[in-house]
């Protein structure tokens, strides 16, 4: 079959034995122990056996295509159904649910509230089988979208406002969480910005699809219609969700056999040891995770970047009226979308993903004094430019990072918890920073972005510096990865490939280090 290839070791010992591996599967699966040494990274360490990169690539190629495409068009529905209320009230929701004084502004601060509260959810990821927990949160968020088509007055859009919020809290926040089930550290941050980037491109095309379908005559209000044929596509999708979306890898329903053998050794390499990744929470990781010091740096700085993300709808400050404002938006957030995807995959590579936060935060925070000191419309609108293709693709690096540094499988689920349970404080504050009154400049609420995007800079160089003494400390106490290689070279492979077995890179031990 092909699956393991032989990779002599490091000493070159004498192998004219004829020991070779077997191609059936039962000399796959007899021989799998050997597998669970391989925990080494793709580019070397540890090991005498590797995976076949080719048919790793093909595995992987099939996660890509099956699990990233489904959650990033279910994290698309899901900004649509939450942001389509900007649409519906320029379609003529107002005078309908008489949205006088400061009712609109409600309606977008109780949908954070619930989110806020929900986001402990994302635990249930590692708790229930995947496949279950998805398609309810997806069905019950598209129910409740849907039943904006029939409310009859503020209050109770109030109530499917929290409601959405608290069903959506339980999908888009936990789905960075979900993929490092997948993926390994250094390929899911370019999985997350494909993911994440579903939300500038929904903004792409939102305004153009609202325009689409309430440019007609109804029979209904044309709010009421917004919210049905958007509301309803997310309802099927939570049946589609049920079926096609994997618990994880090895049981995936599009790897044939072979190709979940593969999966299976990924896992091993992942975390070190064969073990059911669902099913319960490790109560002490999570108390020593709740006093480490870098999930509230990553925390503080999503925090500020989540603010900016409402910042951005500022289109009405270039001067236009509102639909010409929804077509000027496209270009902006389109190339967020390039970009978010693109800085993701080169921090993957480079591991170097605190730079790219430091440079893309700086770009944003240039941005937002020019829409705070510019009154030109061509200088304002390179300003939003700017804003966007700073804030979403740096939040797309910063929840890769948290992941990267966590050493298991719970911690890793409560950095992400902490992360969005401190992160969504920051819309809370961006829908209260940007009032009526200050149109059309909105000159205090660029100048607070642009200062929260500065002290992001300021933040992810704080924590950089922070792991790099982090790093000095782990190659002091068990020496660097190169050392340890060397040390296996000379006669104590046996013994590092089974602490390496016990516990792999991705988990806390002797070869576990954060990236940058």
């Amino acid at each position: 079959m092909g699956l393991f290839k032989k990779r002599p070791p490091p000493t070159a010992p004498d192998s004219t034995n004829g020991e070779q591996r077997a191609t059936g599967d039962t000399d796959v699966e007899k021989n799998y122990e050997t597998v669970n040494l391989e925990n080494a990274p793709v580019d070397g360490g540890i090991g005498h056996h590797h995976i076949d990169p080719d048919l790793e690539k093909r595995v992987v190629r099939k996660l890509d295509w099956n699990v990233v495409s489904l959650v990033t068009f279910l994290y698309l529905l899901s900004f649509l159904d939450r942001s389509n209320i900007g649409n519906a009230k320029i379609a003529g929701m107002t005078p309908d649910l008489k949205l006088v004084g400061d009712r609109y502004d409600w309606l977008l601060t109780i949908f954070y509230i619930a989110y806020i509260l929900g986001e402990f959810q994302a635990f249930m990821w590692k708790i229930l089988p995947k496949n279950w927990w998805a398609s309810f949160v997806v069905f019950a968020w598209g129910i409740i979208a849907t039943a904006q088509t029939g409310v009859a007055n503020w209050h109770g859009e109030m109530a499917l406002r929290f409601l959405m919020g608290l069903f959506e809290a339980g999908f888009g926040p936990g789905v960075p969480y979900l993929l490092s089930f997948f993926y390994l550290r250094h390929e899911i941050g370019s999985r997350i910005g494909i993911f994440l980037a579903a939300a500038p491109l929904a903004n792409t095309f939102a305004g153009a699809l609202a325009y689409g379908i309430t440019s007609g005559h109804p029979s209904i209000a044309k709010w009421r219609l917004l919210f049905l044929v958007e509301g309803l596509p997310t309802v099927v999708m939570a049946v589609v969700t049920f079926f096609v979306m994997p618990d994880g890898p090895t049981n995936a329903w599009f790897l044939n056999e072979d190709e979940k053998r593969i999966a299976k050794a990924r896992g091993v390499r992942q975390v070190g040891q064969e073990e059911k990744r669902t099913g319960g929470l490790d109560w002490k990781s999570l108390g020593v995770g709740v006093l480490d010091a870098k999930n509230w740096f990553t925390a503080n700085k999503i925090r500020r970047l989540k603010l900016l993300c409402t910042a951005i709808l500022i289109s009405y400050a270039v001067g236009f009226g509102s639909i010409n404002a929804q077509g000027l938006t496209a270009p902006p957030y389109f190339l967020s979308f390039l970009v978010t995807m693109a800085t993701a995959w080169v921090a993957d590579r480079t591991k170097q993903r605190g730079l790219m936060i430091m440079a893309l935060s700086t770009i944003g925070g240039i941005g937002y004094i020019i829409l705070a000191t510019t009154t030109g419309v061509g200088p304002r609108y390179f300003g939003v430019f700017l804003a966007a293709s700073g804030v979403f693709p740096s939040i797309a690096n910063i929840l890769p990072w948290v992941l990267n540094n966590q050493g298991d499988d719970t911690r890793r689920g409560l950095g992400i918890v902490i992360l969005n349970l401190v992160g969504q404080c920051g819309p809370l504050l961006g829908t209260r920073i940007f009032p009526e009154s200050d149109q059309p400049r909105y000159i205090k609420g660029q100048s607070i972005c642009a200062a929260f995007m500065f002290f992001t800079t300021l933040l992810a160089f704080g924590l950089r510096f922070l792991l790099v003494w982090e790093n000095k400390k782990l190659d002091k106490k068990y020496g660097t990865l190169v050392e340890q290689d060397q040390r296996a070279a000379v006669g104590d492979h046996a013994s590092s490939e089974k602490a390496a077995a016990e516990v792999a890179e991705e988990n806390y031990g002797p070869r576990f280090r954060y990236i940058l």
